[in-house]
């Protein structure tokens, strides 16, 4: 196997992190197949990258039932909603992603139509809508903004799986097990290193680790080093924490003083909301690195200013 994507867990136990989640998943999966019933319909939440889709599927696996998954943008009207539904049997794993997407009106058919078990498709102006009966199907929502989703839709779910960013440690055990079930050969200093560039998102500690595994063979070898992970980061502009080209770049840009998030877009050339939601939000306010001053202002933290004075020390 070369890609890290093709040996995912299909078992629980196999699963790294998220240890609240996984009590939960447990916990209903046991007494789904005590009482030999379907797993309870639930709303996965938390940041991007960090396993909701994983565990849907591993769900899925363990219920030993169809897996039906699409993404919530790919429903643009009620005759998607209604195939998705109608092809799902009893017990089956239906699962929307990014269901934030899904439009407020297509949200109300389907917590109608989980509400009655039957789809409700008109014959025409003037008779009585037909009514067809779907399966008792599971339904998975994922998705990271919960408060885009209707509140009747939300209540409607029985469980919620709040996700959260890993720590370094889960991410150095992820990986280790990831490239077990590759039967990669990778150093073990080359793991806490990855992690520590994983930014608490397995998406992207496993996307470095294919990097590596990717310089390495390019250079004819058969064993991941430091030295690959190196490579690997100079090629695509990573530094020590794992910020890339544009987080540097924004550091850089504070570092002349607190700026306003309009005028760092502008200089970043990216919308202001992109700044905001991607760049800011996903690690940099996270980590400490930056602030807000009493006028809305960006300004770095003493964290964030040693953090690019080292990054440029390493780079001269």
């Amino acid at each position: 196997m070369c890609e890290v994507n093709q040996a995912q867990p299909t078992s629980i136990s196999r699963l790294v992190g998220q240890t609240g989640v996984l009590r939960q998943v447990t916990v209903g999966l046991d007494a789904a197949q005590m009482d030999a019933k379907k797993f309870d319909d639930a709303l996965l939440v938390g940041p991007p990258g960090c396993g909701k889709s994983q565990v849907a599927s591993v769900i899925a696996h363990e219920m030993a039932e169809d897996f039906h998954e699409v993404l919530g943008q790919s429903i643009t009207n009620i005759a998607d909603l209604n195939a998705l539904l109608l092809k799902a049997g009893p017990r089956s794993i239906v699962h929307i992603d990014e269901c934030h997407e899904i439009d407020r009106s297509l949200q109300t058919a389907l917590y109608l139509a989980l509400d009655k078990r039957k789809l409700f498709i008109g014959n025409g102006k003037g008779t009585t809508p037909l009514g067809i009966e779907i399966a008792d199907f599971t339904l998975l929502l994922s998705t990271t903004d919960e408060f885009c989703l209707l509140q009747p839709l939300r209540d409607r779910m029985k469980l919620t799986l709040r996700f959260q960013f890993y720590s370094e440690d889960e991410l150095a055990k992820l990986t280790c097990h990831r490239t077990a079930a590759l039967g990669w050969d990778v150093n073990a200093d080359v793991f806490p290193q990855i992690a520590k560039r994983g930014r608490g998102t397995p998406r992207i500690a496993l996307r470095l680790l294919q990097s590596c595994h990717r310089v390495a063979r390019s250079n004819g070898a058969n064993t991941v080093t430091m030295n690959h992970l190196v490579q690997a980061c100079e090629l695509e502009g990573i530094d020590g924490l794992g910020l890339g080209p544009l987080e540097q770049q924004y550091l850089v840009i504070l570092a002349e003083g607190a700026a306003r998030l309009n005028v760092i877009a502008s200089r970043l050339g990216l919308p202001t909301r992109t700044v905001s939601e991607v760049i800011e939000n996903n690690f940099l306010v996270r980590c400490g690195m930056i602030e807000k001053d009493d006028k809305g202002r960006r300004q770095l933290t003493p964290l964030g200013r040693n953090h690019l004075s080292n990054h440029r020390h390493e780079s001269v």
